[in-house]
Formats: structure tokens, C-alpha cells, sequence
């Protein structure tokens, strides 16, 4: 079982719609996918229309009074599991620090799970937080969307500074440019600056493009709705470049 998370320090940077897009095209090519939506707001449980409630909230599932195979819900689609999201997801980071091995419970949460799964997608609230370090102990790999301006390199630093030192299990990291306008000359010096020369920055670009906002008018990933729309072409693309690369 091999465990992405869509993860930046930064909101609204498109974490869920990277999560949501990539987790379908994994359990379209027939892998076992489950997406675990770990934000409060519960964005992508709302694009799979299933509600974001878990019984007993945060602090069953971190306490395994609930375990992660009991709150997975199905989607509409072949192959795609979800484990919702919850409001008292605001309160993880409280109920992580009062366990013991606080950085290490969504691992131990999902570990029974890879005999049922072949890849996992964690969709990731924006913080550096306990919750983040459970991510890194948890995940193989961090795909990060950085959106195309120059402070996004200064957020890109923190983050691999962060990570390198963890004490603990290092995910790969793997980032890309998202919402890019190339019509905007800020962009395409961003995009081309800070991808030159950095093996760890993807050379797929996923567009600024309306057909991705239509995601929560449809309530599906863009694939589905509109498979021919360069949007969809590049988040094929990504997934491509994620599994060659991580």
C-alpha cells in the first residue's frame, strides 16, 4: 500500500482537487484507492457526495475506538473509497498530544488497511502542525501544489526544511505548479525559474482553468465531466509523473 498526501503549508492552493482528480485516475486504471479526506472544511467528501460525519469524530478514530475500516465510506465509482471528513478534525492536533507515540496514530490508523488498499490519497488540511507529523511519519510521498508566485518558493523551503528535519520516517517529495496562467508573464518566469534545475518540482503544470472550479457544481472529478478538457489531460499527466517519480 503506498501513501500519497497532497499537502502544503498554504490553503486554497489545490490540494483537494489534485486528491480528488488523482485518487479517481488511480481506481480508474484499477487500483484499490482510498481517499481519506483529513480536513475539517471536508471539501472532497462534499465533491464524492458523502457527508462529512465519522462516529465519534477525531477522537475515536485517534483513540481506535473507531477503527478507519468502520467510518470508510463507498463512491460512485469502481474502486474508490473514502474515509470522510469531520468538523472535529479542528481539534486533531489536541486529541494526537494527549496519546502517547503522538506522531505515529494515522499510521497506526491505516496500517490495517494495506492488505485492502493498493494506494491511499491523503488530503491534507494547510498547517504545520501535529497533524503534519503524523503526515510525514505516515506518507510515502508529499505531492505539493505551489501556486505560480514568488513567495511560493519561500513556502516550498520551509516545507523541505521542515521535513528534512523530522525526526522520523522522510517522505519523497514531489511538487508541482497549480492554477497557472501562462497568459500572465509572472508565471511563466515563477514556473520557469524555479522548476529549472530542481528535480523534486514536477514538469507537469496543472492550468488555471474554470473547468476545474466546476468540480463542486458537478460534484465529480474533472475526468469524468469534461475528459477531453486539457485540464483532465494534465492530471493524467501528474498521476503519470507521480508513480515514475515517487
Amino acid at each position: 500500500m503506498k501513501l500519497v498526501a497532497t499537502y502544503n503549508i498554504k490553503g486554497g492552493v489545490g490540494k483537494t482537487s489534485t486528491a480528488v482528480n488523482l485518487a479517481y485516475l488511480a481506481a480508474r486504471e484499477g487500483q484499490r484507492t482510498l481517499l481519506c479526506d483529513l480536513d475539517p472544511q471536508g471539501a472532497a467528501s462534499f465533491l464524492f457526495r458523502i457527508k462529512p460525519k465519522v462516529k465519534g469524530g477525531a477522537r475515536a478514530l485517534v483513540r481506535r475506538a473507531t477503527t478507519a475500516a468502520a467510518a470508510i465510506k463507498a463512491t460512485d465509482f469502481d474502486n474508490l473509497d473514502l474515509l470522510p471528513a469531520d468538523f472535529s478534525y479542528r481539534n486533531m492536533d489536541l486529541e494526537l498530544d494527549s496519546q502517547k507515540k503522538s506522531t505515529r496514530r494515522i499510521e497506526r490508523l491505516l496500517r490495517p488497511l494495506a492488505d485492502e488498499y493498493d494506494v491511499v490519497f491523503l488530503d491534507c488540511p494547510p498547517s504545520i502542525s501535529l497533524v503534519s507529523e503524523n503526515i510525514m511519519q505516515a506518507a510515502d510521498a508529499l505531492l505539493v501544489p505551489l501556486i505560480p508566485a514568488t513567495l511560493s518558493l519561500r513556502t516550498f523551503e520551509q516545507l523541505t526544511t521542515f521535513v528534512a528535519g523530522f525526526d522520523g520516517r522522510r517522505p519523497a517529495i514531489l511538487a508541482f505548479f497549480s492554477m497557472v496562467d501562462r497568459r500572465k508573464r509572472l508565471h511563466r518566469t515563477v514556473v520557469e525559474e524555479m522548476a529549472d534545475g530542481r528535480p523534486n518540482i514536477a514538469r507537469t503544470v496543472i492550468p488555471a482553468a474554470s473547468v476545474i472550479e466546476q468540480m463542486a457544481e458537478h460534484r465529480a472529478p474533472v475526468p469524468v465531466f469534461a475528459p477531453r478538457s486539457p485540464a483532465a489531460r494534465c492530471y493524467d499527466a501528474l498521476w503519470a509523473e507521480l508513480q515514475r517519480r515517487t
